[in-house]
């Protein structure tokens, strides 16, 4: 659980800092950490990627194409599933109870709750980074906790502005966010994990996890906008497609 402790304690962070009215960026500074968290992001999808490939020169090749493949494959099911659609929706409604809150607001507490906590654990991010955080990545065995990292510290950005909106309620998401990343790990941990294992599989996931990483880059450097939630399919199709190959 030790992504889940990260990106709660970088909601926990951002509050405390936005509590103390240290969080005045100038447009320079916010453009800064954008360009950093996107180069982060970039890298560390790459490096997971990068990890999951094995074999001959020919081996890597097909292990590159059956991951696109499974990425084109998982946006189109995504589509079917309407993920984005769903996606937006609770974007949404998070959104007008931001609109909708003002200081003297009796509701303000429940409202800053669920919205944050909307807004944190929708993200396709979290959900991608809560199952490579306990997934075997690389020459060590050890879990990718990149993906939440960077995630606790985009959380923790948006939480400056958050908790001089809506206050404690605000500092409170990082519970819910905290179990819902908690419980993705460990039915990765006790299921999905030893499924993977027994077939050799988990690089599949690693490669592929890695180049949705690599696509998420692309909205943080506001280069193209991409439904990302579409895309989650793709880390369940790339195991699959690779099993089927061989």
């Amino acid at each position: 659980m030790l992504g889940a402790i990260i990106n709660a304690a970088g909601i926990l962070l951002g509050s405390l800092i936005g509590a103390l009215g240290r969080s005045n960026f100038t447009p320079q500074t916010e453009s800064f950490l954008k360009l950093g968290i996107g180069v982060f992001t970039v890298f560390y999808g790459l490096r997971l990627a990068w990890m999951g490939f094995s074999g001959t020169f020919g081996q890597v090749l097909k292990q590159f194409g059956i991951a696109l493949l499974a990425v084109m494959l998982g946006r189109l099911l995504g589509k079917l599933m309407r993920l984005q659609k769903a996606s937006n929706a609770a974007g949404q409604y998070a959104r007008k109870l931001i609109e909708h809150t003002k200081p003297e607001n009796p509701d303000r507490f429940s409202n800053g709750l669920a919205a944050c906590s909307i807004l944190f654990c929708a993200s396709p991010l979290g959900i991608l980074g809560a199952i490579h955080a306990v997934l075997p990545a690389g020459p060590g065995g050890g879990g990718y906790l990149y993906p939440l990292e960077v995630k606790a510290v985009m959380d923790g950005l948006a939480m400056m502005g958050f908790v001089r909106m809506f206050g404690l309620g605000a500092v409170l998401s990082a519970l819910p966010v905290f179990v819902f990343l908690s419980v993705l790990s460990l039915g990765t941990t006790v299921y999905l994990e030893p499924l993977l294992r027994a077939h050799s599989l988990i690089d599949s996931v690693n490669i592929t996890g890695g180049l949705l990483l690599t696509v998420m880059s692309l909205v943080m450097f506001e280069v193209k906008r991409v439904e990302l939630a579409d895309y989650l399919p793709a880390l369940a199709l790339a195991p699959l497609l690779t099993w089927l190959i061989k």
